[in-house]
């Protein structure tokens, strides 16, 4: 018998409206992509926004590594930031989650993300109440890209299906693994 939690279809992450609020919602407008995923957590989970979002984000599913290789050989063609070099990026000292610089970190929120010639994509990982009233605290995880040239467009209009599947993979991937839990005081 397992650990692990289980999950079932209301625990899973889905797709929600953009929040009205959260530190990067003044960069909806004009956005290429803007997109939000949510996922209930359980009651006693962590308030640490860094630490839910190293959880979900730096522990992706093989099928994930495998489509970031294939994603690294391609975009190394057009002279693009692969994974692999965002990883090992240390010019800026700045911290990272896995892939993403770490450019804010509130009690409640961490704003992650990355500039590039064709396009810069913010990522904003918030722990809060939860849109259904009664349902507990979620984790709501958004996405907001804006390109800078024709390359940018294209690359997100082929990545953008790619992408919902692996936010709500690194979600439910987290749920099913046991959320870290806060620690008593």
């Amino acid at each position: 018998m397992s650990n692990r939690p289980s999950v079932t279809l209301a625990d899973r992450a889905h797709a929600v409206a953009l929040p009205k609020s959260g530190r990067i919602s003044g960069l909806y407008d004009g956005a290429f992509l803007a997109d939000a995923f949510a996922i209930r957590l359980p009651a006693g989970a962590t308030h640490d926004p860094l630490a839910l979002a190293r959880f979900a984000l730096e522990r992706p599913a093989p099928w994930v590594d495998r489509l970031m290789r294939l994603r690294d050989r391609l975009v190394s063609l057009f002279g693009l930031k692969t994974a692999k070099a965002l990883r090992a990026d240390t010019s800026t000292r700045t911290p990272r989650v896995g892939i993403f610089r770490i450019y804010e970190t509130h009690a409640d929120e961490v704003v992650l993300g990355e500039d590039d010639r064709h396009l810069d994509f913010r990522v904003s990982v918030r722990r809060g109440p939860s849109a259904m009233a009664g349902e507990g605290d979620e984790l709501v995880a958004v996405t907001v890209v804006h390109c800078h040239n024709l390359l940018g467009r294209n690359y997100i209009r082929l990545i953008a299906p790619f992408h919902r599947m692996v936010v709500r993979s690194a979600l439910d991937r987290a749920a099913r693994s046991g959320w870290p839990m806060a620690v008593p005081a």
